[in-house]
């Protein structure tokens, strides 16, 4: 990939400082962030303020270390998780350098969605900066293939930024669906919205797994696509410390107490993470393997394919 500089396109930072609570979802633990204006070119930073020496924690692909149900970063022993709906919002939004105090270890989930995040940042404003945003421009092809996740996802050479979407998770209620995102200022409006979803069959070992303390009756999305006894949805309807819970016609689960159609199923959701990781991947946070030796993925009964036009 060649890096260029944009002549006509400006970084961006906050116009000034934003406060955020909430839980995180994994965790459960309250936590506090506050978003501070940062200078041109220093990118996007995580302040550990509760920790000894206030480390900073980049938001760079070399302090990666789990992306298992979320994405985490560390640095020296220092660590933020479940940043990828605060990262998705400051993409839509089109921020390029912000500093984010925070007082805890994951970053508080909200509605499930980057939504919340972006009407605080929409509030709070942007402010331009008097430096070239930096573009990758892709000179060919770059595929990559996960086959234990069966995930395939292109990037094409492209006048523009386009991100196309494919699910199909081979099940009855989200079925196979499409999104297409054409320009990156729809993404506040039609993307970010998407909540948080996850299968009613994985809920209890999400549990065992000591995950989702923080879940309750407004932040995810659950999808039952198969059959469940009335003793596991009582189980289930604990966590969520709601009586009523029960399974809709349309195979979602009543824990939430509003769901709007358009996010109903999954689709957005996987979209909102496809600009993400592709914004992650250009920008260098995120790296890909490519070569010859990878080839296209054939159809798969659990897939999800994501292509990026740039």
């Amino acid at each position: 990939m060649e890096l260029k500089k944009a002549n006509v396109h400006f970084q961006h930072t906050i116009r000034e400082e934003l406060t955020i609570a909430g839980a995180g979802i994994h965790t459960g633990a309250a936590v506090t962030m506050k978003l501070k204006p940062a200078e041109p070119n220093t990118g996007i930073n995580f302040k550990r303020v509760d920790l000894p020496e206030k480390p900073l924690v980049k938001v760079d692909v070399d302090n990666v270390i789990e992306t298992n149900r979320s994405t985490t970063i560390e640095v020296n022993g220092a660590r933020v998780s479940t940043i990828e709906h605060l990262m998705a919002a400051l993409v839509g939004m089109q921020i390029d350098n912000v500093l984010i105090e925070i007082d805890g270890e994951e970053v508080p989930i909200l509605d499930g969605s980057a939504r919340p995040f972006v009407e605080a940042l929409e509030i709070t404003g942007t402010k331009q900066q008097d430096a070239p945003k930096i573009y990758y421009d892709i000179q060919h092809n770059i595929t990559f293939i996960d086959e234990e996740k069966k995930v395939e996802m292109v990037a094409l050479p492209y006048h523009g930024f386009r991100i196309n979407t494919l699910i199909d998770f081979n099940s009855p209620v989200l079925g196979t669906q499409h999104a297409d995102l054409k320009n990156i200022a729809d993404f506040n409006e039609q993307i970010s919205s998407s909540r948080t979803f996850c299968f009613f069959h994985e809920l209890e070992q999400l549990l065992a797994n000591n995950l989702i303390k923080g879940g309750d009756i407004n932040n995810a999305i659950v999808v039952v696509d198969k059959p469940v006894t009335g003793e596991q949805v009582q189980r289930i309807s604990k966590v969520f410390n709601k009586t009523d819970v029960q399974v809709s016609e349309e195979g979602i689960l009543n824990n939430l107490s509003s769901v709007s159609r358009m996010n109903l199923h999954g689709i957005n959701y996987w979209m909102w993470l496809a600009t993400w990781r592709w914004w992650a991947f250009l920008s260098g946070l995120i790296s890909l393997p490519t070569g010859p030796g990878i080839r296209p993925m054939l159809n798969s009964q659990k897939r999800s394919r994501n292509i990026l036009k740039r």
